[in-house]
């Protein structure tokens, strides 16, 4: 049977390399800044969700991956690509 994992066991591809390009950010903004940012932008994410996305542990759809390379000035395939 199929499972919607990544390798490593994670429900995303992206969760570690958003983490590290919210790090290298200019204002290098918390979670909770970080959602903030999304909300501005129309996605409705709370600190919680990033923490989650960020760890691996929520799944990332592809509106929400849109929003997220959009605040963080990358493209999709930054935040895919491994």
């Amino acid at each position: 049977m199929y499972k919607n994992k990544a390798i490593d066991g994670s429900n995303n591809l992206c969760g570690r390399k958003i983490k590290q390009f919210r790090e290298r950010m200019p204002l290098k903004p918390s979670q909770k800044q970080f959602s903030d940012m999304l909300q501005i932008a129309g996605l409705d994410v709370d600190k919680n969700a990033i923490q989650r996305i960020e760890s691996g542990k929520r799944f990332v759809t592809d509106i929400e991956l849109k929003t997220i390379a959009r605040v963080l000035n990358v493209s999709y395939s930054d935040l895919l690509d491994e």
